[in-house]
This record gives structure tokens, sequence and C-alpha cells, in this order.
């Protein structure tokens, strides 16, 4: 083996797209771009008063067309003949209604401006009432409780739930959508030339965290029990899929017509694609037993344990259990946040208000404005971290729960809100911020909490992601939460490094994955370590934040809006 063996990582971010092209040997970085949506950019099918949130997939097709012409541009000229494999990751759970031949629905005239027929994206909760009938039937209709291995609680956020929520509210939509898929399956098929859904490799992460498959169950939910939920569903299981792979399995070459779009060989390999966090974990250099926290507007939490040290463990509230999701032969559970950085953009947001006011000064110049709330703007989080930083964290009572997006894990509640307490006049922006940063991170000591009460040791934390490379402060904070430390990997492009991992491995470069991690890690860049001197100030405030967790949860549940 030598550097002159390259791959192309892809990871779809929910606002951009980056490709990176990685050398084989030792994990060297050549090149590496980004493209951002441009429909999602400027707020298209979106509705965040009614937590909707579409993407079209053309915002999916152009981007990963020009990140990855990008990419290349940047590399010597040999290196794209000498491009081995693509892998891809994407959010999830972000499904789509397609037609016979695999085509989104909103790329075709009639849907091209319908949210409904576009990609629904992983934050979005429109289907929160779904989500409920789902849990209730899988509890009460006498067979087989399909939750079992998504921890006993469905969510809103996830494939079922979308998919009945959009048939039910759309006709159109309805009569059309011959099968459904999730971005990271669509992609491969996309860059192999696919022309039939039914030859479509599902992704074994996608289809076991999100839409209830399980060997035990011989694939899917039964027949019974999707039109016990919805008679509406009947014969779409046979619509959908039986098998799922794993991504080091190839999907295929690329097609004629990607291999020319992007310059490359019909030679190269493209693989089953997973979820971003999944392929992160393994960029991070994921072992068994460290918990891998992906932490940007969202997070997505990845442990891996050696399937048959788990046994028939099966831990609740979680967002799954599958094997192989991770990396082949081992289980991978998944937890995470719906909302980390997004508190964060929500209080900027918040307090940015007066910013709007700039618009009305006559004596300013319009350039001048624009300018003056750009660079105010995009000071304001740091300014907020640097000063709550140095509030005494012993000295605010201020308090808050981290809700503002519902509760992913542990136990699944998109109904849920946000709460700040203990408000007084003198509850600056710093102490309201260093509240709020405070319970993002109790809500992260709550899934480590549930691990191992069901038994699950925690060795250690990774931390990846934008919110783990760019707020010192967030990841002081969690350290001393936690009290445990956390290592912060050295890649700023972890989730598509990983999937070059991957693709070294379906082309052969690497026996399997682990090893393909061994030698093209980046390693760590630092390690926070809790501070002593807080650890029981933290163990109080804790307990505290607990109990606002069960008195508000309470009372929304008392008041029927759970």
């Amino acid at each position: 083996m030598t550097q002159e063996s390259y791959v192309i990582g892809i990871d779809f971010g929910t606002d951009s797209v980056r490709s990176v092209i990685i050398g084989t040997a030792q994990g060297e970085e050549i090149a590496s771009a980004v493209f951002y949506y441009p429909r999602w950019a400027r707020g298209k099918f979106c509705d965040p008063s009614a937590n909707q949130f579409r993407q079209h997939p053309l915002d999916y097709v152009e981007s990963l067309e020009q990140s990855v012409k990008a990419a290349l541009a940047q590399a010597p000229a040999e290196v794209a003949e000498k491009i081995k494999g693509i892998a891809v990751d994407t959010t999830g759970s972000t499904p789509v209604a397609v037609d016979k031949m695999g085509n989104p629905l909103a790329l075709l005239p009639e849907f091209a401006e319908n949210p409904n027929a576009m990609f629904i994206l992983w934050k979005d909760h429109t289907a929160v009432k779904e989500a409920a009938e789902i849990n209730q039937v899988a509890r009460n209709w006498g067979g087989t409780d399909f939750t079992q291995y998504v921890g006993g609680i469905y969510s809103s956020e996830w494939f079922w739930a979308k998919l009945l929520h959009v048939l039910r509210e759309d006709e159109d939509v309805r009569q059309a959508a011959y099968s459904w898929v999730e971005h990271c399956d669509w992609i491969p098929f996309l860059l192999t030339g696919g022309q039939d859904i039914h030859e479509m490799k599902r992704s074994r992460c996608a289809a076991g965290h999100k839409a209830m498959w399980h060997e035990k169950f011989e694939g899917l939910p039964s027949e019974d029990f999707l039109i016990q939920l919805d008679p509406m569903l009947a014969g779409l299981r046979d619509r959908l899929f039986r098998e799922t792979y794993t991504s080091d399995t190839p999907a295929g070459n690329l097609s004629a017509e990607w291999a020319e779009r992007l310059g490359l060989s019909t030679e190269v390999l493209v693989g089953v694609g997973a979820f971003d966090a999944h392929m992160g974990a393994v960029g991070g250099e994921i072992q068994p037993y460290y918990l891998s926290r992906v932490m940007g507007t969202s997070t997505c939490d990845i442990l891996m344990v050696p399937t048959d040290e788990l046994g028939d463990t099966l831990v609740k509230g979680i967002c799954g259990q599958v094997d192989g999701s991770v990396v082949p032969g081992m289980m991978g559970l998944e937890a995470g946040q719906s909302a980390f950085g997004d508190v964060y953009a929500w209080f900027k947001q918040v307090i940015s208000y007066p910013l709007e006011l700039i618009d009305a000064i006559e004596w300013l110049d319009t350039p001048s404005k624009t300018r003056l709330k750009q660079e105010i703007g995009d000071q304001i989080i740091p300014a907020l971290s640097e000063a709550a930083a140095q509030v005494d964290p012993q000295s605010s009572a201020v308090l808050a729960l981290d809700w503002m997006n519902g509760r992913r894990t542990p136990d699944a509640n998109q109904a849920l809100k946000g709460a700040i307490f203990n408000l007084n006049l003198g509850s600056d922006a710093p102490r309201i911020f260093r509240a709020l940063v405070e319970a993002t991170c109790f809500g992260a000591k709550k899934i480590v909490d549930r691990f191992q009460e069901e038994g699950i040791p925690i060795k250690g934390i990774i931390g990846l992601g934008g919110v783990a490379n760019k707020s010192p402060f967030v990841m002081q904070t969690l350290a001393n939460v936690l009290n445990m430390p956390i290592q912060i990997v050295r890649s700023e492009q972890t989730c598509a490094l990983g999937a070059a991992m991957f693709a070294a491995t379906l082309a052969g470069i690497y026996p399997d994955v682990l090893e393909a991690q061994k030698n093209m890690g980046m390693g760590f860049e630092k390690t926070y370590q809790p501070e002593d001197a807080l650890r029981t100030h933290y163990q109080n405030l804790y307990q505290a934040y607990s109990r606002y967790v069960d008195l508000v949860e309470n009372e929304m549940m008392s008041q029927g809006d759970h």
C-alpha cells in the first residue's frame, strides 16, 4: 500500500455538505471543500413555528457536485485518477417519498414546490401525534413490541412517524409515493445510477435505529402491525425493503453520468451510506465503551459495545441498539439531545433583536448597516462565552432546562419545552447564557447516567463537531458536569473522515473498518479535565436540575401536552 491511493468522504450536514479527499496510507487530508445548500440558506420550505424543516433534493445534488469538484480542484491533478472509493454520511432520520425508480417526488415538476415531497429533515417535529400513536399501538396491540430495540419509545424525528404524517396530510403525495427512502440511502443510489427502488441497498444504520428494522422481526414491523397503526399503510412494507447492509459494503460503481460530472472513473466504488454521527464516531477513533459525542446544533451520542458482551440487555429510552450500525461486528448504541448548539443560537437570536433597529438609523449608509449587524452578530456567542466563564458558578442561581427543541433521549418526548428558573433583576445575559450551557451539559449527563444505570460502563468521552472544536467554555463545563475527561478529536471534518475510512475498507485497501481507523486516524487535539474545586457544586446543581425536570415534565403530562 502506498500514499498514491485516495478516497473521498462526503458528509451531508444540516446546512451544508463537506467533501474531503484522504490519503489512505496515513489519513492525510489532501483537500476539502464545503458547499452550502442554497434553498435551505434562504429558509425555503421551512416553518420553524410549526416545527417544519424540509430540504429540497436539488440542494443535495447541486451541493454534492460542487463540493466534490471543488475539493478535486484543490488536489494535485493526478489525484482524481487514483480515487478508489467514495462513502457518504447524512443527517437522519431524513426520509423522502419516492417513485418506483427511486426519484424523490420533489424532482418531478408537479411536486417541485411541495414541502411534503421533499426530504423531511431530522429536526422536523411535525409528526409528534403520529409518534404517540406508534408508541400506543406498539404497547397495546397484543403482538411483538417493535420498539424494543429502539429504546422502547418511538420518536417524531424518525422514519415511520414522518412518512405517516405526510401520507395523512397530503393526498397527492400519498397517491404518487411508491416507497420511501432515507437520505443516506438515496445519495449512493444516485451516484451509482440506480433506476429501480427495489435494487437500492438500504443502510443497516438507518433502518435499525429509525425504522424498527431487526433480524428477529424478519425485517421491518409486520404488515398486521402497520395496518393496526393505519390501514393506509397496507402494502407499503413490501415496497420498502427486507435486507440491510453495513457501510463497509459497496453499493455499486460510480455511474458514467456521475463519473463525468465529477471527473472521476467508473471504477470508483461507492459504499452503502450511514448517519453522520455513526461514521463520525469511527472518524473520531471510537473504542468500545467510549461515548462519542457529535456536538453541533444537536448532539448524537454513539457508544460501541462488543455484541457478545451486551448479551440480552435492552437499554431503555435511547435511539436504538443495532448490530453493525457503527462498526460491523459490534453493537452500536445511539442517544442524543435534540438541541445543543441550537440552544445557544436561540438565545443569540433573542438578544439580537435590537440589531434590527440599526436599519432605522438614517445617518448610516446601507453597506455600513449590513457590516455593523454582521460584525456584532458574529461576536455575540464568543463574547457571551468569555463573560459567562468569568461568572462565579456558585454565585448565580439561574437554572435552565434544555428542551428548546424537545427531548431526544433519554425517553424521547418532542413535545417538552425549555424553561429558565430563578431569574431576578441581577440575571444578566452572561448568567442566563451560563445557565443554558449548564443545562445542555446536564442533559448530556442524563444520557451518561442512563447507560450506567442499565449496566453499561462509560470509560471515556470523545468530543467532535463544531461546538467541540470551537467552544472551550462549553467543553470545560461539560467536563465539570460529567466529572470525566473529554478528548477532542483533531480533525474538524471527523464525519467525512469516518466516511473516508469506510471508503478505504469497501475499496479493499484495508481488511476491515478498525484497521482503516487505526491507520487513517488523526488523533486528539486536547483533553479537558474536570475541575475538582467545582465537583460538589455541579453535583448539587445537577440534583436541582433533575428536580425541575420532574416538576416540568409531570406538569406538562398532567395538562396533556406531552
